[in-house]
């Protein structure tokens, strides 16, 4: 469990860390869930902080993260903790979406007994699919490709 003092410190530096932005986002956290630190945005014109794919905010959330714990001691193992850097819920829609893809896609597989290859997707964005899809009895999934290529194939289970 991440220490009240620690938690102060990364609210104050998160808070530090965006003002110095032209942007001025309201940034509520939210209950620590295990290590991990929900943080949410929200900004009058979210698209520029999200990017392309999410690609900005996904940057954006690494390098909040390199300055917390730069500045934050972890000496500890309850004193390790993640960020979860959202901006209005874009994370929580994409992943409803993916969520939904792979449920769709996996029953297209399973009636047509043809496998589909998604298209690229970031790791985390696999790991999504992968874990929405385990439990099928019907389907099984695989990542193939390389770095910014890599995708999945969902398969008819033999």
């Amino acid at each position: 469990m991440i220490s009240k003092e620690n938690l102060e410190k990364i609210k104050k530096i998160t808070k530090e860390f965006f003002k110095k932005t032209d942007f001025d986002p309201e940034i509520l956290f939210n209950d620590v869930i295990d290590s991990t630190i929900p943080i949410d945005l929200k900004i009058d014109e979210p698209q520029i902080l999200i990017g392309e794919g999410g690609r900005t905010l996904t940057e954006i959330q690494h390098l909040l993260t390199a300055i917390l714990r730069k500045n934050i001691r972890c000496e500890k193992k309850e004193d390790i903790f993640y960020i979860d850097l959202d901006i209005q819920d874009y994370k929580k829609k994409k992943n409803e979406y993916l969520k939904d893809l792979a449920r769709s896609i996996a029953d297209e597989v399973s009636l047509s007994k043809k496998e589909k290859i998604l298209p690229p997707m970031t790791a985390y964005e696999r790991r999504i699919v992968h874990l929405e899809l385990q439990a099928r009895g019907d389907v099984e999934t695989e990542s193939i490709g390389e770095r910014e290529n890599r995708r999945i194939v969902i398969k008819n289970r033999a």
